[in-house]
Formats: structure tokens, sequence, C-alpha cells
């Protein structure tokens, strides 16, 4: 009894010097400090009333937890967008009914799903089971899935060699086919090139909160344009010459660019890319900075510049250099 009396014991003060260190912790440095040494001042403040005022945001509604009727208020012209194979139809499935649940059974956007193949009479009779939304099926052509014409598929096809090994995706074509796409070319899509707003989904993600406002009229009337979740880091090597790529084009272009950014969110101290990069398997866009003449003219730089093939240039560290 002593010696299971002394293991509590000591567990117990194990747990309070714990306690006691991460309280310390967080009285040294608070969040205020970590936020304040950050190079936009106000900018990326915590604290929303010091925000400049052409940034700041509105309330949120108030939750309304009732599904019995569609959701008061205008709608954008939008849609979600989902780029899916066949084989994906029940983690597809798993993405919608949880969507559905949460989000756009009240609100009743559109679904767009794209397919570098036709859509099987399986996959649409499994995916009219899950939605009484619109549901538009397109297919993607060689003018959207297709190499770079900087490119061969000859010299392609020796760089998946050498890269095959040296990280995730390394050695497959179609996902270079899908970074293309997705990087500068879905929004020209006849299904997508009529809309003003973009909500992307993907097969096997899961929501698991109600989202009781509409979240394309939240940021169009608070004069948002990119919405992300999560912000991970990429694969260095996977974007080798994307920095230097990126640099050229910005000396060349210094016209196209704001006045003010956030540059400094993906630009490190020492000038180069710290390959921060908002996960672009979740984003919301106004796609008019898609379409803007600076993101074109980014875009056909490095379509050039042939390091969507050669590496493997992934969207989503290229819409956030472009975004921030």
């Amino acid at each position: 009894r002593m010696y299971k009396l002394g293991i509590l014991v000591f567990v117990v003060l194990v747990v309070y010097t714990t306690l006691h260190i991460a309280s310390t912790v967080f009285e040294t440095n608070p969040a205020s400090s970590l936020a304040n040494n950050l190079p936009f001042k106000n900018v990326l403040s915590p604290n929303p009333a010091k925000l400049p005022e052409d940034l700041s945001v509105g309330v949120l509604p108030p939750a309304r937890i009732s599904y019995d009727e569609p959701a008061p208020g205008e709608r954008v012209n939008g849609a979600i967008v989902v780029l899916v194979r066949n084989s994906e139809l029940d983690g597809l499935r798993k993405s919608m009914r949880m969507f559905e649940d949460r989000f756009n059974r009240r609100f009743k956007y559109p679904y767009v799903l794209l397919n570098d193949q036709n859509f099987t009479q399986e996959f649409r009779d499994g995916i009219a089971a899950i939605t009484k939304n619109e549901v538009r099926y397109g297919i993607l052509d060689e003018n959207f899935w297709n190499y770079s014409p900087s490119v061969t598929p000859e010299e392609t096809e020796l760089k998946l060699q050498v890269n095959k090994n040296r990280y995730l995706y390394g050695g497959s074509l179609s996902y270079r086919f899908m970074c293309r796409f997705q990087s500068g070319l879905f929004y020209k899509h006849p299904l997508v090139r009529s809309l003003d707003w973009y909500w992307r989904l993907e097969p096997d993600v899961e929501y698991y909160c109600d989202i009781d406002y509409d979240p394309f009229v939240y940021m169009r009337d608070n004069g948002m344009k990119y919405g992300f979740t999560i912000a991970p880091r990429e694969g260095r090597r996977t974007v080798e010459t994307l920095w230097n790529t990126t640099r050229t084009w910005i000396k060349a272009n210094t016209h196209l660019l704001p006045a003010q950014s956030l540059a400094n969110w993906v630009m490190g101290t020492d000038g180069h890319y710290n390959l921060c990069h908002f996960w672009s398997n979740f984003e919301i866009v106004d796609l008019s900075l898609y379409r803007s003449e600076a993101y074109e003219s980014y875009f056909n730089h490095l379509d050039n510049a042939q390091g969507f093939f050669y590496e493997r240039w992934g969207d989503a560290p290229v819409h956030s250099i472009a975004a921030a």
C-alpha cells in the first residue's frame, strides 16, 4: 500500500510541476507579444479593434440550428467544385453527406463535378442518392488535362523517374496534370467560368461543425477574396525553383503588384520562400482573384518555367504566394 501511495504522490507532483511550467511559459510569452513580432503591424494583430478600418470585418450572424426549410437571404453566383475520379465515389459520398448535413441542405448551392474520364452511371446514381441539390457533370479534355507547352512527355518521364522516391507523388504524371489544372485552368472550364465564387470540396474530407451562415455572402460583404482553414509547410524538394521563378516574375511585373500585401507571410527574413501555404484542398475564393491580369500573368510565367512537371509545383503554394 505504501508503494502505491508513493506512486500516486509522484504522479501528482509531476502533473503540478507540468502545469506550473506551462503557466509560466504562457505568461512570459503571450500570444499578443508573438503576434506583435510579425512584420505586419495591425494587419495580423490578435486584437480586432486595432485592425485598419478597411480590413475590419462584421460580426457573424447568430447561430440558427434549423433545417426545416432553406436558409433565408440571398445567394451569390457560386458553386461547390470537386475534381474527382469514378473510383473515388465512396470518398465523395462521405464528404457530401457531411457537407449537406452541416451546410448545403439549407443553402442549396449547386455542385460542379469534374473528371478527366466520363462519369459512370454508377457514380451518377451514387451522387444522386446523397443530395437533392443540382449536380453538374463536366469532363476535362486535352485543353485542361495536359502538359505545359514548355515541356515534353519524354523529358517529363525522365524527371518522374528521378523524383519518384524523393517525395510524395514524385513519380505520378496524373498528379502533375492535377496541380497544373488546379493552379491556373479550372476556373476557365465551361461549368466554372460563369461563376463568381467557388468552394473547393474533396473526397474523404469531414465537416464536424454546423455552418449556419453563408461564407460566400460573408466574404463578399466584407471584401474578402480568399478563405482557408489551415496553413502547413510545403515539401522543400517539390518547389526547389518556385521562389526564384516567382522573383523573376515580380521584378518584371512590378506594375501588377498591389500597394499593400502579406508577402512577408510567405517570405522569410532571408528573402526566401518559407514554404508556408494555404492548404487548398479547402478554399473559398472570389474568382476575380484568379481571373485578374496579375494572376493570369503569374500562372503563364510559371507554366512556361517547366516546374509543374520537371519538379512538382503544387497548386497550394502557387495559390498562396499569389493570394499573399
